[in-house]
């Protein structure tokens, strides 16, 4: 495709992707039913790996020893943010679960800090009181207390920022893609690993549920493998605010598809604590530059 196509095609992509992200919630919230956690990661990193590794064939002439050891870091962040987050989803609802994982974007300004010594700014501040009551209003219950799987989510959140901030540090002037390779194939290792040691059979009548396949070839094909190259590609081809709020509606669109399909019910404290915690997004990502007026230009002066 030619460069000016690409940039049409950035913002569908970023949606896309954004779309794709929020409707797995509820899917793999059905799939947990029929298969462990650790074998759906495990089959749906090795999915990812082998596709993305086949697509990207041209690339493995540039990989060097040291792509191991950085694969390796990013891999093991991804799989324990994944590993937690689906434990997670199977103790909440989808919808809490997508915009308690959402609350990452507002952790990385600090997490950066802490290993460049980066300071954060005060719209990261700001983001962060919003982010913080915005989790009181969606987790909090009746009696002031926050279920397991609401506490597993915001975890996993901790990994996801720590997992941005691990590929900021490896990836200047690696190949993006066969890091995101190697990334999967060691997050799919990790997966299997561990499934092994606890003993766990390998779920192979559940394999034969269509729906359960369609559910796998979902999350492996389109959740990991599409919506990862639609992000890359429509990073490199618009502007990083635009960017960063497409992809932020990630987690409205994880709860509109919780309500409509999953028949997720949402109370208007949780409404509000999804509104603040998409606020908080938007301040920390964008520091709200798209309200700021552009300075006109002055007309031209004949002469």
């Amino acid at each position: 495709m030619s460069p000016s196509l690409l940039k049409k095609l950035a913002k569908p992509m970023l949606f896309s992707a954004a779309f794709i992200w929020g409707s797995s919630f509820f899917i793999m919230k059905n799939t947990l039913d029929a298969l462990p956690v650790l074998y759906l990661l495990a089959i749906r990193f090795t999915t990812g790996a082998v596709l993305l590794g086949l697509l990207c064939w041209k690339r493995w002439r540039q990989f060097t020893r040291d792509y191991l050891w950085r694969g390796a870091l990013i891999g093991v962040c991804l799989f324990l943010a994944y590993y937690i987050q689906t434990c997670g989803l199977a103790l909440t609802t989808p919808s809490k679960n997508a915009f308690l994982t959402a609350i990452y974007c507002v952790l990385v300004p600090f997490f950066y800090w802490a290993v460049v010594g980066d300071r954060p700014d005060r719209f990261d501040l700001i983001a962060a009181v919003l982010c913080i009551t915005g989790v009181g209003l969606v987790s909090l219950n009746g009696e002031l207390s926050i279920n397991l799987g609401d506490l597993l989510t915001m975890l996993c959140a901790v990994f996801y920022a720590a997992h941005l901030v691990a590929v900021a540090k490896v990836s200047p002037g690696k190949d993006i893609y066969l890091l995101t390779v190697l990334q999967f194939a060691f997050a799919a290792l990790c997966a299997w690993v561990l499934a092994l040691l606890q003993g766990q059979p390998f779920p192979s009548a559940a394999l034969g549920d269509r729906e359960v396949l369609f559910a796998i070839a979902y999350l492996g094909v389109m959740a990991t493998t599409v919506a990862l190259l639609f992000q890359n590609v429509g990073q490199l081809h618009s502007d990083t605010a635009s960017a960063s709020v497409i992809l932020s509606l990630e987690s409205v669109f994880g709860v509109i598809c919780s309500v409509i399909f999953y028949h997720d019910r949402v109370t208007p404290p949780m409404l509000l604590g999804f509104v603040l915690i998409f606020a908080a997004v938007l301040c920390g990502e964008t520091k709200f530059s798209f309200l700021q007026k552009k300075p006109r230009t002055a007309p031209p002066v004949n002469t």
